[in-house]
């Protein structure tokens, strides 16, 4: 069964003061017109996990692997690879002639430098480094991989999806720290990023990239040629939905990225506008853990028990078709590492026992800063739905409303909140983000990560470890149900329930429903 991948095209920004009639016709025939889920400010897909970033690495960089439309990691950038039979050396070839967008080659210099980025950051780079991997360049075109010991997803890294993909840069940029953002871009991607054409908070541009050189096979997922069908895309930013989808019947955009969840229904009664469903989602509940009251397990174990999964996805607004009630596991529910372990104690909302552990947790009605997303109408509800149960068991909140794009720079500050500091926020993520104990961004992240809430537990890292290591699917799956028991007693974030998100497209885009991502606009066509 085909997996949806996440909604990998949001990246523009476009204001309501927009004019669409200001685009000729013959214009708008060249130009695919997308309204993105939330503004950009970060350039830089190594530096945040939020998807509008991410999505915008996909348009203007390429990756040495992808994900096809199985979820299978296909060769990319790179023409032929090999892996000794005790899968410690690894060699790669990359594919003749790449170049970046200025014309200048790619090599593997830049290959190295990307690699050696991306693994500071990355959950699954870091654990290539852990397994003793190096990555070592032999000539312009080759290059190879050694481990101290075995690492069966190292295809699966190279073809990492979301947060973070392991995008390819010129040396002089991935060179640079990654803990502080990259404002230049420079990628080999199917597209170009027209910053003259920039309108923060208005709109983003992307021109077809002329250099660009992918691999013969056909599309297919993220995997294949990316030559785009269509030469121009433009990213308008809508937040209002009733803006977004009015532009949508009307033919003045030609699709949603993220068809806000309560215009659905709406929308599929709309003869001019398709309704596509793309990947399962989870929405969760992020607590700092570097300062109290959440740094003490007892208090986030009480947040997880006012949690009633089917209250929080309802507010979200997504149709009974496109949600599920409650879902047990810390993945995804149908995924490959469901599993029931340890959530039992949870499964249904207690407010008087959470309660009872936040005061037995040392809290004494100190002020706690929860961040509420404007732009976001369904992160908006699910926050709401949180003050509403925080405060009914007495804890003093201080509200602190902003736009998406505010919101994930200020959750990277890990100040004291009377110095712009913060306690809780909600989020989501794709199905590709979360299903597995290395995959998920949050449960795969060791002691010492950068991720805001900086979540640290020593016995998820031991376990964690274990199921990488596992060499049997018994073995595998007994210790992914004492990782996820632990993760249930840790809490290194917390799952208020499983969605499935959707994109909604006008009649007059054809191949949409072929779309298995939408950062996949080269298969689109008008």
């Amino acid at each position: 069964m085909k997996k949806r991948l996440f909604c990998l095209f949001s990246t523009a920004t476009l204001g309501l003061a927009f004019t669409f009639g200001a685009v000729p016709a013959h214009a708008q025939a060249k130009t695919l017109r997308i309204v993105p889920h939330a503004d950009l400010k970060v350039l830089d897909p190594t530096f945040t996990t939020a998807y509008i970033t991410r999505n915008f690495g996909y348009m203007v960089y390429d990756t040495l692997f992808a994900m096809d439309s199985n979820s299978k990691p296909q060769p990319q950038m790179v023409e032929k690879y090999e892996a000794s039979d005790d899968k410690k050396t690894w060699t790669f070839t990359l594919l003749p002639g790449l170049k970046f967008s200025d014309g200048q080659p790619l090599t593997t210099a830049d290959v190295i430098a990307s690699l050696e980025r991306w693994s500071a950051r990355d959950n699954i780079g870091q654990a290539i480094t852990r397994a003793g991997g190096k990555w070592e360049a032999l000539d312009d075109s080759r290059f190879k991989l050694t481990l101290a010991q075995p690492f069966d997803l190292v295809l699966d890294g190279l073809a990492k999806v979301s947060s973070y993909p392991a995008f390819i840069l010129p040396k002089r940029l991935a060179s640079q720290p990654a803990n502080r953002p990259l404002t230049e871009v420079m990628g080999s991607g199917p597209y170009v990023f027209k910053r003259d054409e920039w309108v923060p908070g208005s709109k983003i541009v992307f021109e077809q990239n002329a250099n660009y050189i992918g691999p013969k096979a056909q599309a297919d997922g993220l995997a294949g040629n990316k030559t785009p069908h269509i030469p121009r895309v433009e990213w308008r930013v809508l937040p209002d939905s009733n803006s977004a989808t009015a532009a949508l019947t009307n033919g003045e955009v030609d699709m949603i990225e993220q068809a806000p969840a309560d215009y659905i229904d709406a929308l599929r009664g709309n003869k001019n506008v398709k309704i596509g469903v793309m990947e399962r989602a989870q929405g969760y509940i992020i607590l700092n853990q570097s300062m109290p009251p959440f740094d003490n397990p007892k208090a986030r174990q009480a947040v997880a028990h006012l949690v009633d999964q089917d209250k929080f996805t309802a507010a979200m607004g997504y149709p009974d078709d496109l949600r599920m009630k409650y879902c047990a596991t810390v993945f995804i529910c149908g995924g490959p590492n469901d599993t029931a372990a340890g959530a039992a104690p949870y499964a249904k909302a207690d407010p008087a026992l959470a309660k009872k552990m936040l005061a037995e947790a040392g809290y004494k009605g100190e002020k706690v800063v929860i961040l509420l997303p404007t732009d976001l109408a369904y992160l908006n509800s699910a926050t709401l739905v949180a003050i509403q149960t925080l405060q009914d068991i007495g804890v003093n909140l201080d509200i602190q409303s902003m736009d998406w794009a505010t919101l994930t720079a200020r959750r990277a500050r890990k100040e004291p909140i009377d110095k712009g500091g913060w306690n809780i926020f909600l989020s989501a993520a794709s199905e590709f983000n979360v299903d597995s104990p290395i995959s998920n961004t949050y449960l795969g992240a060791v002691c010492g990560n950068s991720l805001p809430g900086w979540p640290c537990d020593k016995k998820l890292d031991e376990l964690r470890a274990q199921w990488i290591a596992a060499t049997s699917s018994d073995e595998r799956k007994k210790v992914l149900d004492l990782f996820q028991e632990r993760a249930y007693e840790a809490f290194p974030v917390i799952s208020v329930g499983q969605y499935s998100r959707a994109f909604a497209s006008h009649n007059s885009l054809k191949n949409a429903d072929k779309i298995w991502s939408l950062p996949n606009v080269w298969v689109l066509d008008k």
